[in-house]
């Protein structure tokens, strides 16, 4: 078709060819996918330094202050035959090594053989003032079976092995992570060396990064 001047008329050209937007939608969607892969994988995995639990005057609190420290996660009871000799190793752990690269976290417990009958505040002041116990204490909770919280279902399933009576340990590395677990017939004494270690490896590492 000739334009009044007399010449042909041309169609406006686009300024980015059409036969390039298909393959550029593509490489869009491509990139989106491997974007949302990446921070799939980028995000957190839970250990037991994630989860929130109740402190034993009733305050949720995060166990994420516990980074960096090594743990000894212990299921307590007041009335259990093995009371005195763990919370007298424990308290002397706690006093040798924390807090600052240790500590003991205990959780009172009534499941087994209703060990543990009293209130929270009872608990508590029969730790502190029998045993001079200064290490954290939590809400009295259920640390096995279908009721069992959340950090210690952790436990359980990074080691195969659930409580099955009163002073049960776990010991928790800086990162969040189990590293072993002893039943209530080991002593506090013959773990002492494994929990050493770990806060041996934490001064270690302090220093060379100084």
């Amino acid at each position: 078709m000739l334009d009044p001047e007399g010449s042909v008329e041309h169609q406006p050209s686009s300024s980015f060819p059409k036969v390039l937007l298909i393959p550029l939608a593509m490489l869009l969607a491509i990139a989106a996918l491997l974007l949302l892969a990446f921070s799939a994988t980028q995000q957190k995995e839970p250990d037991f330094y994630t989860f929130k639990v109740v402190n034993i005057r009733g305050k949720l609190v995060s166990l994420e202050k516990y980074r960096g420290s090594v743990s000894l996660v212990v299921n307590v009871a007041s009335e259990c035959g093995y009371t005195d000799s763990h919370y007298k190793a424990l308290q002397q752990l706690q006093r040798d090594l924390g807090p600052y690269h240790f500590n003991v976290l205990a959780f009172p417990c009534n499941q087994f053989g209703q060990q543990e009958p009293d209130t929270n505040k009872e608990i508590e002041s029969f730790a502190r003032k029998t045993y001079g116990a200064s290490f954290p204490m939590f809400s009295k909770i259920a640390v096995s079976g279908a009721g069992a919280i959340p950090a210690f279902k952790y436990l359980i399933d990074s080691t195969g092995e659930e409580p099955t009576w009163n002073f049960w340990k776990y010991l928790v590395d800086p990162n969040g992570k189990v590293v072993k677990a002893w039943d209530s017939t080991v002593s506090v004494e013959e773990i002492r060396p494994y929990v050493t270690e770990l806060v041996r490896k934490i001064i270690l590492k302090k220093k060379d990064e100084l």
